[in-house]
């Protein structure tokens, strides 16, 4: 059996899109080891069918983790066989190029952002200098890469001269029709009120989260399920709290992808607001969008270019005009009010899934992968 060691920079529990890769891989027949790292927070990570390795690191975040980080997981990968090694973003890649270089093993770079162009770089010029001038180094010496959606396709194509194959982050069929959902009352959401859902590992800033908390003091009949983590939870508490609104608003917290689930499966709509503040988001395809749709669920978006296309094309949603909380408020008064309009969208969902699912995306991972084998 060929072997195959996926290195990711997370925890693992709540990483699909790279869940979903290692089981094709081990579909395929590799022999598959993810490797992340844990946190103290870290939730109990499910036994699954390929082998799984979570560093603990003395740090956590800042330079100090990213080194610590880099030099556990270059002698990881040293002391490892591996025929073919996945890097996951570009806080994985120097190892993996490292070591690929001194066992000759073949390196697949799968890009799930532009990393460079992310939020949290913009104001630290020198953090993102470094991280730039890596990515020049290593990009155009790269044979085999993946990336989330054609814009970023696009855009690292041109910059480095590299072919970029698409791998959208996308559910398998079976993620709904394996589904027991469980009760309402059994999850603490509320019964008698329609559920708008906001989901996702970076609710952060500049992604529509505090707006659509504000947008609550407008809609009526209607409660804000927020359910993840993120660099703004803390601020979005305490807008509930100012606001009075810890009636209409309530946490879930993170929560495994198959816990996750069981809240899409009873939300009503479910938003997707990121803001057009940077280049990586304006291009963004966020997981949720497919998972909404795979659970029937009709979205309101920003109407950035490769959320807009999809709700376009397969008419399972509308855009907001604008980010002020009366707008969003207004759109989601309108909708939840119209229920024929949301019938028609949910059995668009339906249909959407039958094309847009892991099974149809996969066929691109497994024309690159099977040249290894």
């Amino acid at each position: 059996m060929k072997k195959a060691i996926v290195s990711v920079i997370n925890d693992l529990s709540t990483d699909q899109r790279v869940h979903k890769v290692c089981i094709s891989l081990q579909q395929m027949g590799y022999d598959v080891t993810l490797v992340g790292r844990k946190q103290r927070k870290s939730l109990f990570l499910q036994s699954r069918t390929y082998t799984t390795k979570r560093m603990f690191l003395l740090f956590e975040k800042g330079p100090l983790f990213y080194l610590e980080y880099q030099k556990r997981l270059f002698f990881y990968l040293l002391f490892h066989k591996a025929d073919v090694l996945v890097a996951n973003d570009l806080d994985t890649l120097l190892p993996n190029f490292l070591i690929s270089k001194l066992k000759g093993a073949k390196l697949v770079y799968d890009s799930h952002e532009l990393f460079c162009e992310v939020p949290e770089l913009q104001t630290n010029l020198i953090k993102k200098k470094i991280w730039k001038n890596l990515e020049r180094f290593i990009f155009p010496k790269l044979k085999y890469v993946f990336t989330v959606n054609q814009s970023i396709a696009d855009i690292y194509s041109q910059e480095y001269k590299v072919k970029v194959n698409v791998l959208r982050n996308i559910p398998p069929l079976a993620s709904q029709s394996k589904l027991q959902p469980s009760s309402k009352q059994a999850l603490g959401i509320p019964t008698d009120k329609k559920i708008i859902i906001l989901q996702g590992a970076g609710i952060n800033i500049d992604r529509g989260a505090e707006e659509a908390v504000q947008a609550m003091q407008f809609v009526n009949d209607a409660v804000l399920m927020i359910v993840g983590s993120g660099d703004v939870i803390d601020l979005l508490h305490q807008l509930v709290k100012e606001l009075k609104l810890k009636d209409k608003v309530f946490f879930v917290g993170k929560v495994p992808f198959e816990k996750l689930l069981q809240y899409t499966h009873h939300a009503n709509l479910g938003l997707t607001l990121d803001k057009d503040t940077n280049i990586n988001y304006k291009y963004s395809l966020p997981n949720k969008l497919f998972d909404y749709i795979h659970a029937g669920v009709p979205v309101l978006a920003s109407p950035l270019f490769e959320i807009k296309n999809i709700i376009e094309k397969y008419e399972v949603g509308d855009c907001i005009q604008s980010h002020k909380p009366e707008d969003i408020a207004q759109k989601m008064n309108e909708i939840l009010c119209n229920e024929t309009m949301l019938t028609k969208w949910k059995k668009n969902c339906t249909i959407a899934a039958e094309i847009l699912n892991w099974e149809n995306e996969e066929k691109q991972l497994i024309e690159v992968y099977s040249k290894f084998l």
